[in-house]
């Protein structure tokens, strides 16, 4: 029973959900299943339009399921974890995508033609000593 973390891994589970994981920025998403439905997204047990305020990120998150026109056909179960709001969003859109590509591999040029297959690799650049940030100095003062 229960959530299993997946990674690259995944799968579809004898009660016809798929499993899959994706992530981006420190968040990270699993998608807890895609059934048939009729579009219902749920993330971290809180309706999607709750727990993404702006209009922006709901539309980036779901951009997979309406490149493909599957918008209304699956229900999403999703856990997020880590990063900011943003990341979150872009961790959901990579999850999304592995899993309509494992659902159905017809569409994985669609995808990966939109971009939609790549993780976003971008990470924090650490400080140096002597800054105060990674590039941000001290004030200079000239006395």
């Amino acid at each position: 029973g229960g959530r299993r973390q997946v990674g690259v891994g995944g799968g579809i589970r004898g009660d016809g959900t798929l499993h899959r994981g994706g992530g981006a920025a420190g968040a990270e998403s699993q998608i807890g299943g895609q059934r048939a439905g009729n579009g219902q997204i749920t993330v971290n047990k809180r309706t999607f339009d709750d727990y993404f305020g702006a209009p922006s990120l709901r539309q980036h998150a779901v951009e997979p399921l309406r490149l493909s026109n599957l918008t209304s056909t699956y229900d999403v179960d999703v856990t997020l974890d880590g990063g900011g709001v943003s990341g979150q969003a872009g961790a959901l859109r990579l999850g999304i995508a592995r899993a309509l590509v494992e659902l159905d591999p017809e569409l994985r040029g669609l995808l990966k033609k939109a971009g939609l297959l790549t993780r976003d690799a971008r990470e924090k650049e650490s400080k140096k000593y002597g800054l105060k940030k990674a590039r941000k100095a001290p004030q200079y003062s000239k006395r």
